[in-house]
């Protein structure tokens, strides 16, 4: 493992990135969680500068911006009114709010989400649930063409990242919130699929719009990643403290082709 200096300003964080192996013009998936760095000068602006820093003038950072706030077929959902009697129930639903990519916030992906969803010179896509915000040159590319009906496919910016062969840092975070996995469900044959449910706006309206896609389980993704970086090739993971944080950079496409695998042979059809 390698040793980086504690995160007390930006240039050591960025020194520590680029320790632990992010290079100029890195297209980079980024999760975070700020808390587990320690103190960083400036907070999440701190470390995204830190990261645009670390990938250069040619790189661009990618987060998931997702929305389970405005679905009530959502875990957040089933918490927000787990207890609550009919009359409560209904003035939730009425009162959630139809995607906006350019409003509607992202509160349940951190404060460095956040940051780069509203980062001038940035991008969200489409998708009504599980958008992604990117910052740099190649953001608008990634972004394209999320198709509504597609969380995490092949027409949503997994594949489009897959295609650039991105890396996945993980920034104090595990596997268990490792969202390029989720590409690996699509590729499995014959995936099951369930429907969702969400607010969305057409021409100015409020209204719920419900779709089929592929059902989404994140439930064995530490398992997953233990047994990903167990059987990881050279290269495809480097390991290392940024700040407090221990921290992975992983090879995105070395990700997903071992997680296709994985969970062809580890789900049985239809869970």
């Amino acid at each position: 493992m390698k040793d980086v200096l504690d995160v007390t300003d930006r240039a050591r964080t960025t020194a520590a990135l680029t320790a632990l192996g992010v290079r100029p013009g890195d297209v980079l998936l980024v999760h975070a969680s700020l808390r587990s760095l320690g103190p960083v000068t400036d907070g999440a602006r701190g470390v995204l500068d830190a990261l645009l820093r670390a990938v250069g003038p040619s790189g661009t950072v990618v987060v998931p911006a997702f929305t389970p706030e405005n679905s009530d077929t959502s875990p957040h959902y089933r918490e927000r009114v787990r207890g609550l009697d009919a009359g409560a129930v209904g003035a939730v639903r009425a009162a959630m709010p139809a995607y906006d990519p350019a409003l509607t916030p992202a509160p349940s992906m951190g404060a460095l989400a956040e940051t780069v969803r509203t980062a001038a010179g940035g991008g969200r896509s489409a998708h009504p649930q599980t958008s992604f915000a990117a910052l740099g040159p190649g953001a608008a590319r990634l972004l394209a063409g999320h198709r509504p009906d597609c969380h995490l496919g092949e027409d949503s910016p997994l594949a489009r990242l897959y295609e650039a062969d991105a890396r996945i840092l993980l920034l104090g975070t595990g596997y268990a919130t490792c969202t390029a996995f989720h590409l690996g469900e699509y590729r499995v044959p014959g995936p099951p699929r369930r429907r969702y449910r969400c607010v969305v706006a057409s021409r100015g309206v409020r209204r719920w719009w419900e779709y089929e896609d592929v059902a989404l389980d994140d439930g064995d993704f530490a398992a997953l990643g233990t047994a990903f970086e167990e059987a990881a090739a050279e290269g495809d993971v480097a390991v290392g403290r940024v700040g407090a944080a221990l921290c992975r950079l992983v090879r995105l496409r070395a990700a997903v082709d071992f997680a296709t695998a994985w969970l062809t042979e580890h789900r049985t059809a239809g869970r």
